[in-house]
């Protein structure tokens, strides 16, 4: 048995999210019925994380474990032929066979984009929120300085069936950073991992800052642990991306 791991990118607009789904296209199934075809059997295709519906990547990590001898590239190519051209896999390679792109990832970066112009061009309109009204972006970049550092995050993630109850909520920001470019509004956040829907709620409350309903002492409140603060208000998937995932240079 060997394990392969690979970078997947993907537009989301059309699949539920990444996880596997009854009935429901979803980006792991179909690599899951993809590359099943090839092994001529079941795999199971293990992600650094769980997108949501809409959202894309530029570079999501997968791994997949197979008895199938065929060479990465020749894999890269048959799997590519297979998929549609929403997704297509890159930079395939071995690794020690215990590596998972969740449970090893050092760190991920994620962006959120949002459409300033008061006309989105049709072809940006599945990948950016479009809101042209009024925003005060110098609060926006100030609030969103405030993230960084290592913080219970509770207030900005969604309820996870998956989780524990007890399991821990607090997640290191190393970078959080909000700039113009061009007509778009881009936010980065680069972080030790993250919660569910917590980068658009992140996003969603950046928005309620620039349009003054919110300011820098409710981004604080949010990060007391203490706080009761109900988590939201989460932007529209189309603005996110998952643009990286980075490993110790031993694992990934």
């Amino acid at each position: 048995m060997r394990r392969l791991r690979f970078d997947v990118a993907y537009d989301g607009t059309d699949f539920h999210g990444w996880q596997v789904q009854p009935n429901l296209p979803t980006i792991q199934g179909l690599l899951e019925t993809v590359i099943g075809q090839i092994e001529k059997g079941p795999v199971h295709v293990a992600g650094s994380g769980r997108t949501d519906a809409g959202v894309h990547a530029y570079a999501q990590v997968a791994a997949v474990s197979l008895e199938n001898l065929i060479p990465p590239d020749n894999f890269r190519y048959a799997v590519n032929r297979l998929l549609p051209r929403s997704i297509r896999i890159s930079n395939v390679r071995e690794v020690q066979s215990d590596f998972h792109p969740r449970f090893d990832a050092q760190r991920k970066l994620y962006e959120y984009r949002i459409y300033r112009d008061e006309i989105c061009p049709p072809f940006h309109r599945h990948f950016v929120y479009h809101h042209p009204y009024l925003l005060n972006e110098d609060a926006m970049v100030s609030a969103a300085l405030l993230l960084e550092g290592e913080h219970d995050f509770t207030a900005f993630a969604a309820a996870d069936e998956n989780d524990s109850p007890t399991r821990s909520r607090v997640r290191c920001i190393f970078r959080s950073h909000l700039s113009r470019n061009g007509p778009q509004l881009i936010y980065q956040v680069c972080g030790s991992g993250f919660l569910k829907h917590m980068v658009r709620n992140i996003a969603g409350v950046l928005l309620q800052v620039g349009r003054g309903n919110l300011g820098e002492n409710d981004i604080l409140a949010r990060l007391d642990p203490a706080n009761k603060i109900a988590p939201g208000p989460t932007a529209p998937a189309s603005g996110l991306f998952l643009m990286s995932v980075d490993y110790d240079a031993a694992k990934g």
